[in-house]
């Protein structure tokens, strides 16, 4: 086994170790309180899971995309709604950390891992949601400093966040050649939480508005180039997505794993004409997920691997639908297989069903992965 081999061994079993210890205990009732759990927070920052995607030079852990999506994968095999927070944090800082000044990353990158920090990313806006080119959100500039307003929506770590990583229009009518990326913390002046979400999934993950009213930000805390903020977002969703597959996959691994034990319990794998059928959709769900684990780490795998020749963006967009797809029809036909026992609020299953549907939604609806997918081949043939 070679380093890198190494290294994400330890991720993958310091993740199951965290999630078996830390978060299976308590994401239950965590679920049904609707509350972030800092002792989740605390917990991941603590195993390094907040700092993963930051270089050692800030004292991060310089981790690979494979390695996210392992740990991702592996938490939410216990909760969806915990691993969001892992991958949101990175969305967060993956801006920063390809777009940043050597200025900006040291005082932001070095606080988020040695100060156990949280970020959070924010573009959609109640108008512009899968279609990001269409925010209005404006950022104007004054001498050496600009001045943001807009209002941004179902933002995850709203709330909780010591830094926001913001995209503006800097040119209005350029559409994504007219946006523009910030970090904002969380002390600026302007910047105010707006109404929290109660969602129907991800309830313990912290969802809510970021109103901007003449938020003032530093020039010196633009990410990148005027202008320049459309393709560091696609870059960074790119390599987001797939580990949003990989949460996709832990999820509908935990659900399918749960219902093998419930099943055994209820004696379902006996001879007769309804278990045989039962045996049937088992297989089916099973070959499903490992084909989605699959897509999910051969995008990772091209990301790593800085693959030429075949563009990245579609296996990313495809691990990112095909997994959630997945997720959603495991736990959908487990909770029909088990009844109404699938419908109990505190079961398991029925809170992954609840969970899948969002991964289904958000980072870019599922048709809208398709209509990447479509236009890249299309593009690029």
């Amino acid at each position: 086994m070679d380093s890198i081999e190494k290294e994400r061994e330890f991720w993958r079993k310091k993740a199951k170790e965290v999630g078996r210890t830390v978060v299976a205990p308590i994401a239950g009732e965590n679920d049904l309180k609707g509350e972030f759990s800092w002792e989740i927070a605390s917990a991941f920052s603590e195993a390094g899971f907040l700092s993963l995607l930051i270089p050692k030079e800030y004292g991060g852990m310089d981790g690979d995309i494979t390695s996210f999506c392992i740990i991702s994968e592996e938490i939410a095999y216990h909760c969806a709604s915990s691993a969001i927070l892992i991958i949101a944090q990175a969305v967060g800082t993956l801006p920063v950390v390809m777009g940043g000044s050597s200025s900006l990353k040291e005082i932001c990158l070095t606080k988020l891992a040695k100060e156990k920090g949280i970020i959070c990313f924010c573009l959609t806006e109640p108008g512009a949601g899968s279609d990001a080119a269409s925010i209005q959100t404006r950022a104007e500039l004054k001498g050496d400093y600009y001045l943001l307003n807009g209002r941004k929506m179902f933002i995850t770590n709203g709330g909780v966040s010591d830094y926001y990583t913001v995209f503006a229009v800097t040119q209005p009518g350029r559409r994504m050649e007219g946006i523009t990326g910030f970090l904002l913390e969380k002390s600026t002046p302007g910047l105010s939480i707006g109404k929290k979400e109660d969602k129907m999934g991800f309830r313990s993950s912290s969802t809510t508005e970021v109103v901007l009213e003449d938020a003032k930000v530093p020039t010196s805390n633009r990410i990148g180039e005027e202008n320049g903020g459309w393709w560091l977002m696609m870059r960074t969703l790119n390599r987001s997505r797939p580990a949003i597959g990989a949460q996709a996959v832990g999820l509908a691994q935990g659900a399918f794993d749960y219902a093998i034990n419930f099943a055994k319990d209820r004696g379902w794998f006996k001879k007769d004409e309804r278990n045989i059928l039962i045996r049937s959709e088992f297989a089916d769900l099973a070959v499903d997920i490992e084909a989605a684990r699959a897509i999910v780490y051969k995008a990772a795998e091209m990301i790593d691997e800085k693959a030429k020749g075949t563009p990245v963006q579609v296996f990313s967009s495809m691990s990112k639908y095909f997994a959630s797809d997945v997720a959603m029809k495991v736990t959908t036909e487990i909770v029909q297989m088990m009844e109404w026992e699938g419908l109990i609020q505190r079961n398991t299953v029925e809170r992954m069903m609840r969970d899948a549907k969002l991964i289904q939604i958000f980072e870019g609806t599922n048709q809208i992965q398709r209509m990447v997918i479509s236009h890249t081949l299309l593009k690029s043939k």
